[in-house]
C-alpha cells in the first residue's frame, strides 16, 4: 500500500509540473488517503504485536 501511495505521489509531481492541476490534485489526495491508511494499518499491527500477538511458528 505504501508503494501505490508513493506512485501516486509521483504522479501528482510529473502532473503538477507540465501543468495538470486537477490531475495533480486528485493524485496527490489518493496518495494522501493511501499513506495515512498505510499508517494505521501499521499502528494496528505495531499494537498487536507488541500487547500479545503470537509469533508465527516459522
Amino acid at each position: 500500500m505504501l508503494m501505490w501511495a508513493l506512485i501516486f505521489l509521483i504522479v501528482a509531481i510529473v502532473a503538477g509540473a507540465f501543468g495538470f492541476g486537477r490531475v495533480a490534485g486528485a493524485a496527490g489526495q489518493i496518495a494522501k488517503v493511501l499513506f495515512f491508511i498505510f499508517l494505521i494499518l501499521f499502528l494496528i499491527s505495531l499494537i498487536y504485536h507488541f500487547v500479545g500477538g503470537s509469533s508465527p511458528g516459522y
